[in-house]
């Protein structure tokens, strides 16, 4: 690839602290590891913070620690990595998907509550991209119905909805640390909360099941080796330190592309709510309805073929096969869902993307998109 789609970005202040961690011998249950989690819930602004080897294991963990089990329904969106559905899987339990909203592409609130049955025992609320328009209707439909919600805020760290921070809405929130988030432990996340039970519960379970207050070797429930080691956590800490310069460095990617993009009648560019200080995770634009069916994975072809990476942010997850055969699931189930994913392009994004290749992959979109409208008479039916 000439452009890539995402890039970690890393410094001699991360390599340097992971080298300190090589030397010193604590490579894992050292120092790090409580450092990262305190300045993380002091950075989002939560009582506890439970650092785990992923975000998938961080959303089965706060599910496992709320009881959610075998017989169990949770409801969540279809427009999301699919970690949000399979983790509830995990549990023994049957997510529920409800349709999104056709303009912030998060759980519509209004579609969730119509599926809340005698069964339903939580929601899982994802902040797409990091937009986390809704998340508080959502919290209150709720609360109102007595179900907690597990906030996926694995895209949305740094992101302010009416000056509350993404991570602070739910019973639990969780983190992602993949290279191409914000930041970066190359593998890893974190499960937030403000309720001490729930973060000790996740603590034992991330640990093989022991007790903070028994031997090494006494295990009280069963656990997984779901830890981060002292490595991934000074990598953490030096990239939270980072987190504002970060934001920063991707809003101007954002300016950018809007910049080259926003005359654009055959694109719709993301749009969060005027209240909402985004911290970006991807850009992704969408193509207008005078489009057909293929269209979006033709201009994917055509930009790959010039050595920009795109992607098709995000495939529906109740179509993904083994989803689809387990639940009887079919195309039309979630036609906002399925309408939206089969428009989506995301762009190239990342801190140190250049102004030069922006406009490149911007002039490059748009050159696709007037070739494409002009190849052939519009007589198919339009998606």
């Amino acid at each position: 690839m000439r452009i890539h789609l995402s890039r970690p970005d890393i410094g001699e202040q991360e390599i340097e602290a992971v080298s300190d961690v090589l030397r010193s011998g604590h490579l894992s249950f050292g120092p790090k590891l409580p450092e990262f989690e305190r300045a993380f819930a002091e950075y989002v602004g939560t009582r506890r913070a439970v650092a785990v080897n992923s975000g998938t294991s961080g959303l089965f963990l706060s599910l496992t620690s709320l009881g959610i089990g075998p017989g169990d329904e949770v409801i969540t969106t279809p427009f999301t990595f699919i970690a949000s559905a399979t983790t509830i899987m995990m549990t023994g339990a049957k997510p529920v998907f409800a349709d999104i909203s056709p303009e912030n592409l998060n759980l519509d609130p209004h579609q969730f509550e119509s599926h809340i049955t005698p069964r339903t025992k939580a929601v899982v609320s994802v902040e797409v991209f990091g937009n986390p328009a809704g998340i508080d209707e959502v919290c209150q439909m709720a609360q109102g119905h007595g179900l907690p919600v597990v906030e996926d805020s694995c895209e949305a760290l740094g992101t302010r909805l009416n000056g509350k921070m993404a991570g602070t809405f739910g019973e639990l929130s969780v983190f992602a640390f993949y290279p191409n988030k914000q930041i970066t432990t190359g593998e890893g996340g974190m499960i937030l909360t403000d309720q001490d039970d729930l973060a000790d519960h996740c603590v034992s379970l991330r640990n093989q099941g022991r007790s903070a207050r028994e031997s090494w070797l006494s295990h009280e429930r069963l656990g997984y080796n779901f830890r981060l080691s002292d490595i991934n956590c000074a990598l953490g800490i030096v990239q939270l330190s980072r987190i504002e310069e970060f934001v920063q460095k991707r809003a101007r990617v954002v300016r950018e592309y809007e910049r080259h993009l926003s005359d654009q009648e055959h694109l719709i560019l993301p749009a969060p709510p005027a209240t909402c200080r985004m911290s970006w995770f991807v850009y992704v634009v969408r193509l207008t309805g005078e489009f057909e069916r293929g269209d979006r994975d033709a201009l994917l072809d055509d930009l790959f073929s010039q050595g920009i990476q795109v992607s098709n942010y995000f495939p529906p997850v109740h179509l993904q096969p083994f989803m689809a055969q387990q639940f009887n699931y079919r195309p039309g189930d979630f036609p906002i869902t399925e309408g939206v994913s089969e428009r989506t392009i995301a762009l190239p994004f990342h801190n140190n993307l250049s102004d030069t290749d922006i406009k490149s992959v911007s002039q490059a979109l748009k050159k696709s998109v007037r070739t494409l409208l002009k190849r052939r008479p519009r007589t198919s039916v339009a998606l």
